[in-house]
């Protein structure tokens, strides 16, 4: 078995501040989304947009006030809305931890829209441009999530061999063993925690790095070399984000204060759900009106 090398989350003291990795992960993702944009803006087809380095700054602007706003207000409503309805006051913690991703790509897509409404751009011709750039950042986000131990995966064999020891999951270890007694037999799990306090899991953290980061980075980054019809790119940036997600989530452990809804699926799954739906209209949309293409030049104000 694996053991997740417990790092320290903070990764700079400075006396009472200190700098953590997650919020430098959110960093690293911002800045590799400005590299990326402006390596597109070398393809023909975006140039003859009128894309330029001024557009990026702007985008990334409104894009980080769209996450952290919407990806808070998300995890809000989404996930603990009694607690926070309770407790309102709590919802400016936000260094407590708690961002939804779809809350966050709802803030994205509010922002976006404004900043199309003042550029006199399409707004999906905007979403296209900026959707190769996002999945650098989801890959940087779920490598912080790594780095502090959590969001980890299902209990799984401990023969298998991604199954890793989380130290942070140690108290949800024990009510699963109590919890689970046939696969915990099976597994012979109850000899595993008497001698390591913890039970192998799944790094789904970096399955969703593999899948959500890396694999949607190229399948948008081949896309989008070629000019496509509007709308597409976000199309098939939904459609690809939604089956990673929803697929990583059969490894990845429920949130224990959700556990899992209707049809044995997580809240995870089922706003993903929606995002596949949407996608797959929007593709089917797009190529049905191809003469409208991506590479189409926009006014300028």
């Amino acid at each position: 078995m694996l053991i997740h090398p417990d790092f320290d989350p903070v990764a700079i003291h400075f006396g009472p501040l200190a700098v953590r990795w997650y919020g430098l992960m959110y960093l690293v993702g911002f800045i590799l989304a400005v590299v990326i944009g402006r390596l597109r803006l070398r393809l023909p087809h975006v140039a003859a947009q009128g894309w330029t380095a001024r557009d990026i700054d702007d985008i990334l602007f409104y894009g980080v006030l769209g996450t952290i706003l919407g990806g808070r207000l998300g995890y809000v409503l989404f996930y603990k809305a009694d607690y926070y309805f309770a407790h309102p006051l709590d919802i400016f913690k936000v260094w407590q931890g708690g961002m939804s991703f779809h809350g966050g790509l709802l803030g994205v897509t509010l922002a976006m829209v404004l900043f199309a409404y003042q550029r006199k751009r399409s707004w999906l011709q905007v979403t296209d441009f900026v959707a190769p750039m996002v999945p650098t950042g989801l890959a940087a986000g779920r490598l912080g999530n790594f780095i502090n131990g959590e969001l980890w995966g299902r209990v799984t064999d401990p023969q298998a061999p991604w199954a890793m020891l989380f130290q942070n999951s140690s108290n949800d270890d024990a009510i699963w063993l109590a919890t689970h007694p046939q696969l915990a037999q099976k597994w012979n799990l109850a000899q595993v925690f008497a001698q390591y306090h913890m039970l192998p899991r799944h790094p789904s953290e970096l399955y969703e790095i593999a899948l959500e980061g890396v694999t949607l980075f190229f399948v948008m980054f081949f896309f989008t070399r070629k000019p496509r019809p509007v709308g597409a790119a976000s199309g098939v940036f939904l459609i690809g984000y939604g089956l990673a997600r929803f697929i990583v989530e059969f490894a990845r452990e429920p949130d224990d204060f959700l556990g899992l809804l209707a049809l044995g699926m997580s809240m995870g799954q089922w706003l993903s759900l929606p995002m596949i739906v949407i996608g797959s209209l929007l593709l089917v949309w797009s190529y049905r009106r191809a003469p409208s293409v991506s590479s189409a030049p926009s006014p300028r104000p």
